[in-house]
This record gives C-alpha cells, sequence and structure tokens, in this order.
C-alpha cells in the first residue's frame, strides 16, 4: 500500500515537472515574439550629415516612468547608425551623447518588430548666467546721447 502512494507521488511530481517545462518553453517563445529591432541614425542638426561615434544609451522605463538599471550602451558608426536586435517591447529611454553636442534624451514606446528612430544633434546654444557681469550689455542697449535721464 504504501509503495502505491509511493508510485502516485513521484506520477504527480513527474507531471508537475513536465507541466514546468512546457510552461517555460511557451515563455520562451513568447519573449521572442516580444523583441524589436531598433535602428538608430544619429544625424548633426545644423548640416544633416551622420554622427559618428555617439553614444546609443537604451534603458527601460517602469510604470512610474522612472528608469530602470540594466542598460544598454551602443556606438553609432560612420554612418552614424547603430542597431541593437534584442529591445523589449514596452517604454524605454533613449539617451544620445556626443563630445561637442546638447545631450538628447526621450522617452519611446516599443510596440513593433523593427522600429527607426532617428536623433538630430543640436550644438550647446548660449548661457545666461544670473551672476555674471552684464555691465556691457546694458550699455550697449541703451541709445547713444541718453545718459543717466540728466539733461
Amino acid at each position: 500500500m504504501r509503495t502505491k502512494i509511493k508510485i502516485k507521488w513521484i506520477a504527480l511530481i513527474l507531471a508537475g515537472m513536465a507541466i514546468g517545462a512546457v510552461v517555460c518553453q511557451a515563455r520562451d517563445d513568447d519573449y521572442e515574439d516580444l523583441v524589436s529591432v531598433v535602428n538608430f541614425v544619429v544625424l548633426k542638426d545644423d548640416s544633416g550629415k551622420p554622427l559618428r561615434n555617439a553614444a546609443v544609451v537604451i534603458h527601460p522605463v517602469d510604470s512610474k516612468g522612472k528608469q530602470e538599471r540594466n542598460g544598454v550602451e551602443l556606438k553609432t558608426d560612420p554612418d552614424g547608425k547603430a542597431r541593437y536586435d534584442s529591445v523589449p517591447y514596452g517604454k524605454m529611454r533613449i539617451q544620445v551623447l556626443a563630445p561637442g553636442f546638447q545631450t538628447y534624451g526621450e522617452d519611446f514606446d516599443i510596440n513593433q518588430r523593427a522600429m527607426r528612430i532617428t536623433v538630430r544633434m543640436k550644438r550647446p546654444t548660449g548661457q545666461y548666467s544670473i551672476y555674471g557681469d552684464h555691465s556691457k550689455e546694458e550699455n550697449q542697449s541703451k541709445p547713444p546721447g541718453n545718459d543717466s535721464g540728466t539733461k
């Protein structure tokens, strides 16, 4: 009688393992369906020419809009192109960095088998500081001959 119970338990455990293997295989098949091939093209905004050796950083974004840790960094080739073959579906934060250009960042919803993302990198603009000496600028904006309101 005890041997029959042991055999039933062993059969139950083996059946559970078989079902687990089928479920894992199904998840692996689903995973292949839920990734995208993303092609990046990075161009200079002022000339439209490709920007080589720019860093393209890809980070998943959670449901609260917070960037997750496991990101990937790519480098553009001489044609300004980079490719990543297994980007999972969902929100991704794309950042592009290159010396002499403003950092680019935007969130994209990856929802197609193949996507192309074109980024136009801009040169930095002049900066204005509230702490700097702007007296030269003020003198240039006054009309000549009108000194501090005296006649």
